[in-house]
Formats: structure tokens, C-alpha cells, sequence
């Protein structure tokens, strides 16, 4: 586990009018949960949190902007701020920039990036939030960097700052000491694996468990699944047919098993669900399978055979030439790209269970 610091880290989220709320709760609930202990058995009525004896905090987290005091967010609900500049509150571990509807105007605000250029490399760590790569791109920080934003945003990124090499498909990017993270919700992901560099696996999985969040999300770095990408079919069939193959990944799942199950010809399902769904059956097959194997390879050290077959690919070299087509990466290379810490191979399957919340 890594070693805990004597001091609290001074966690410091740039705020500023128009900010997504939760881009800047997310983060902000991960890392103050953290600094109380969670019971370790259930009791009736017990408190909202509550802090272990003689536990020391292990952050402090501060809200800041340029007009320090309530800043309305997105939502119309004001959250209070400090201001930017408090040298007597000490250095600043980690500093975090939202984003949001308000990042445009934001990008303005000259004494907003002007601090970001200012303290972001004085930082142990800097990152961003959504839309808030704009600005950390904007302060000259992301220059050369690897770096991801919103899904809906990351071309507008790339075409105005095509120094930042732009990826759209990840949660979250570190590159270096910078962390640049996808849209919204991605903000707990990002807070959630700085925890776990700071205080170990342990500590990050007691606080996904009390925020009911995973500690790290089914498919992996992607902002999609490929369920998320896929059209929801109007028929019942055809959308319990999508849960089957989702959580059947290794099964016969061709046009005519697939047709079978629905009760309906081969030629007329294929044609039904790529009207419903927008893809191909074999398509959505591929995709589901390819988010299966990404999974493993990111959370297990089973061998890149035993994945494809797993995953019901067959063999490893038909499963790298999926993860070609999708990913433009071979398999190992993904794992070596993406693996994060996780269950071993040799874990047995109930312990590996409770990697999850």
C-alpha cells in the first residue's frame, strides 16, 4: 500500500459560473469520503460517515474561483467558493478544473487561465474534468500531451489546440503528472484511481462501496460500450436478445442461433435487427465480444489465448484482428497500454466478485 502522508493533501476544484455541479462534486464526494472510515459491520441508523479514532484526514479539499463566494453552476444551484490565490493555505497537491456549459466563457476569463498556467506546474498533480481540458488546453498545459475530454467535444479540442493529441475513446488519460478525464460522471473514475495511487486499492474500493459506484466501471477505458453505442430495439425480443449476447459473449452467436432464439428466419432477423439496432448482428456480436475481451485483459492476467477463447473469438489471432479493426491496437498492446490494477488470474472467482461494489 502506498504510504500515507504525515500532512492532509490539499485537493484545490477550480470552479467558475456555468460549471457542470457534478464535475465538481463527483471528485470533490470521492476524495472527502476518504477521509472518513466506513464501519466495518452495519448498524442501525448509523452515521452518514464517521471518522476512525485517531485517524487523520488524508485530504483538504477546497472549492475555488476568480469571484470567490457562490458561483451558480449549470444546474442554477450555487456552490460557495474561495478565491484562487491563498498562499497561506500551502501548496497545492492536486488541482483539479471543472468544465461545462460555462467553459466557453471561461476560456476568457484571462485571471482564471492565467492562474491554471500559474499553479498547474507548481502541482504534484493536474487534471481536468470534462469540458475542463479546454482550459488546461487554453493555459498551454496540454501542449504535446496526450489528453481526452467529452465525446461530444473532443474534435472541437483537437481543432482548436492540435498540439493536444486528442483521443476520444478513453475514461479517463494520464500522461505524466496530467489527468485529463471524459464527460460528467468520468470525474469520480479519475478521483477514484487518484486515491488508489495515494492510499492503495483497499481504501479506493471502501469508497466506491459506500458511494455505490464501481471502483472501476465494466468495459473498461471506454467513454462506450458497445451497448451504449448500439440503438436499444423497440421489440422486446430483440432487447433481451442484446442482454444475452452481452452476458454471453463465449456462446454460439450466429445469424442463425441468434434468429433461432428469437423465433425468426435467419434472413428476416438480420434484417429486423439491423433496422432496430443500426448495425449488423455479426457487427454487434464483434463489439460486444472485443468490450468482453478488453475487460479481461485489463482486469486479469489470464493469457491472450485463454481471452479469446473466453470471449468466443477461438483464437487469439482472430481476437487480434477484431481488436484491430475496433481499436487499431493489437490485444497485448492494449493490456500493456491499459492495464490497471485488478483481480489475478489465479483468484478464485468470488474473491475476483468483489472487485466490484
Amino acid at each position: 500500500m502506498p504510504e500515507r502522508s504525515q500532512e492532509p493533501r490539499r485537493i484545490v476544484l477550480a470552479a467558475f459560473p456555468g460549471a457542470q455541479m457534478l464535475d465538481v462534486t463527483g471528485p470533490l464526494e470521492v476524495f472527502s469520503t476518504a477521509n472518513y472510515s466506513i464501519p466495518d459491520e452495519p448498524t442501525p441508523d448509523p452515521p452518514v460517515c464517521e471518522r476512525g479514532p485517531g485517524r487523520r484526514a488524508p485530504y483538504r479539499i477546497e472549492v475555488v474561483s476568480t469571484t470567490p463566494g457562490p458561483v451558480a453552476m449549470s444546474s442554477g444551484i450555487e456552490i460557495v467558493t474561495g478565491p484562487l490565490v491563498d498562499r497561506e493555505r500551502g501548496p497545492i497537491d492536486t488541482l483539479i478544473v471543472a468544465g461545462g456549459g460555462g467553459t466557453e466563457a471561461a476560456r476568457r476569463d484571462e485571471a482564471l487561465i492565467g492562474w491554471i498556467a500559474e499553479e498547474g506546474p507548481r502541482a504534484r498533480r493536474l487534471a481536468s474534468v470534462c469540458s475542463g481540458a479546454f482550459l488546461l488546453a487554453r493555459a498551454g498545459l496540454l501542449d504535446g500531451k496526450r489528453a481526452t475530454t467529452h465525446w461530444q467535444s473532443w474534435q472541437l479540442l483537437a481543432r482548436l489546440h492540435p498540439a493536444v493529441d486528442v483521443d476520444p475513446d478513453p475514461i479517463f488519460i494520464r500522461d505524466g503528472n496530467t489527468y485529463t478525464s471524459a464527460g460528467v460522471c468520468a470525474g469520480m473514475d479519475l478521483a477514484l484511481a487518484l486515491l488508489e495511487d495515494d492510499l492503495g486499492r483497499e481504501l479506493a474500493l471502501s469508497v466506491a462501496q459506500r458511494l455505490v459506484i464501481f471502483l472501476k466501471r465494466p468495459g473498461g477505458q471506454s467513454q462506450f460500450s458497445a451497448q451504449l453505442q448500439a440503438q436499444i430495439a423497440d421489440r422486446r425480443p430483440l432487447r433481451d436478445l442484446q442482454s444475452y449476447i452481452g452476458d454471453h459473449p463465449d456462446a454460439d452467436l450466429s445469424v442463425e442461433a441468434l434468429a433461432k432464439r428469437v423465433a425468426m428466419s435467419p434472413r428476416n432477423f438480420a434484417r429486423v435487427f439491423t433496422r432496430e439496432v443500426g448495425t449488423t448482428p455479426a457487427r454487434f456480436v464483434e463489439q460486444v465480444r472485443v468490450e468482453a475481451a478488453r475487460r479481461r485483459l485489463e482486469e486479469s492476467d489470464l493469457p491472450v489465448e485463454r481471452v479469446a477463447n473466453d470471449c468466443g473469438f477461438g483464437t487469439s489471432e482472430t481476437l487480434r484482428r477484431a481488436f484491430l479493426r475496433n481499436l487499431r491496437v493489437s490485444p497485448s498492446d492494449y493490456r500493456e497500454r491499459f492495464r490497471g490494477p485488478g483481480p489475478r488470474a489465479d483468484m478464485p472467482r468470488h474473491e475476483q466478485n468483489r472487485s466490484a461494489p
